[in-house]
């Protein structure tokens, strides 16, 4: 025979269960949703920052003036004003991108398959991510504050 406390009791623990399952579900979802929103975040940093590469390696008339112009604008995008072993290293991975650029955007009379870009952008995201252990796109997210220029 049930009793009116077991029968309480049963029903505390459900509501119990129905609170603990809400709450996991909450934070899932909330969990799913920033990642969402990165994935978001990337995708436009991507977008935006392979229009200006593009940009920049269009009007050039050599590959090694487009990937230099290319090289140009990412440290321009980054704020690098000076270079450093890891910077030389992120530009070098990123050279592959410039040419293949270049190749699609100028591409030769010789009967070469010009490099696949989204190939070589996907290869340079694989290196970033295996040396620094995070995303190249999380580099957008540092304020680089502007320095006041005095004239005198």
């Amino acid at each position: 025979m049930i009793t009116t406390a077991s029968f309480l009791d049963r029903l505390r623990e459900a509501a119990a269960e129905a609170e603990a399952a809400e709450t996991a579900f909450r934070r899932e979802i909330s969990a799913r949703i920033r990642e969402i929103e990165m994935e978001r975040a990337f995708a436009y940093r991507r977008l935006n920052f392979m229009r200006a590469l593009a940009d920049a390696a269009a009007g050039a008339e050599s590959e090694e003036i487009a990937v230099a112009n290319v090289l140009a604008v990412v440290r321009e995008k980054l704020g690098w004003s000076s270079d450093s072993d890891a910077r030389a290293a992120v530009l070098s991975h990123l050279a592959p991108v410039a040419q293949a650029m270049f190749a699609r955007l100028a591409p030769s009379e010789k009967d070469v398959t010009p490099a696949d870009i989204g190939e070589a952008l996907a290869d340079f995201e694989e290196w970033y991510r295996g040396k620094h252990g995070q995303p190249f796109w999380v580099l957008f997210e540092h304020y680089i504050p502007e320095t006041p220029r005095v004239d005198f």
